[in-house]
């Protein structure tokens, strides 16, 4: 069964999604400071966490930083609302996805769902790509640039499979949005440039300095070939 572990200082709001999550199939735990939830995040005991910016202890934000030095396990932050600065800087920092308070219930579950729906790998389908350096293998959830090991969060994994399937081609924001966060594309979220941009940074450009992933203002991003010339005219893959 998967166990989810929210880390959160109203003990009020714990009882109540312990009492739904556990309606809806979880196992369900929850601890009120930062030292306690780092310490149980990095135990391996929890398929996904969730994990509120305002924490005695530490913040949210130092929480996040310990466990991604340490741990891929998938990472969902809550945010006040209207903090879209705080949204930013989490998904800058590793979290998979991000919640405003309040929330609804239905809406949180849907949110850990679809995280863990492109964190978790399927079962028997296992394929490797490689291009230019960039190697991936879907079943160990394993990256490398040429040779080194690169260390993604499941967003990212899954945003760079989605990328290297589709390689050449421009993959648009709706599809993005939807294979990669689970949800419709909206101009207003800024998710995807920031997962995109942690991506970056993490597997770099090629030997000659030439981008990976370039960016198709409006309409999406796509993986380059190294010896294929930019011409503008990349067909989308809707």
């Amino acid at each position: 069964m998967r166990h989810i572990l929210l880390i959160d200082d109203d003990v009020e709001l714990c009882e109540l999604l312990a009492a739904f999550f556990s309606g809806e199939g979880f196992d369900f735990s929850a601890v009120h400071d930062g030292p306690s939830g780092i310490a149980e995040a990095l135990s391996g005991n929890y398929s996904v966490v969730i994990l509120d910016v305002m924490l005695p202890g530490c913040s949210g934000f130092d929480a996040l930083r310990e466990i991604r030095a340490r741990s891929r396990v998938p990472v969902l932050m809550l945010t006040a609302k209207g903090e879209h600065v705080d949204r930013i800087v989490g998904l800058e920092m590793g979290a998979d996805d991000y919640v405003p308070k309040p929330f609804n219930t239905r809406e949180l579950a849907a949110r850990v769902r679809a995280v863990l729906r492109r964190t978790e790998p399927e079962n028997g389908d296992e394929r490797s790509e490689e291009i230019g350096g960039l190697s991936m293998n879907t079943m160990s959830r394993s990256v490398s640039v040429d040779g080194r090991s690169v260390e993604l969060t499941g967003t990212e994994f899954r945003l760079l499979e989605l990328l290297m399937i589709s390689a050449g081609h421009v993959v648009t924001l709706d599809r993005i949005s939807q294979d990669v966060l689970g949800r419709r594309y909206s101009a207003f979220d800024r998710s995807i440039g920031v997962h995109v941009s942690n991506l970056r940074r993490k597997i770099g450009p090629y030997c000659d300095g030439s981008e990976r992933v370039r960016n198709i203002r409006g309409e999406g991003y796509v993986l380059v070939f190294p010896d294929r010339p930019e011409t503008g005219k990349e067909r989308l893959v809707p």
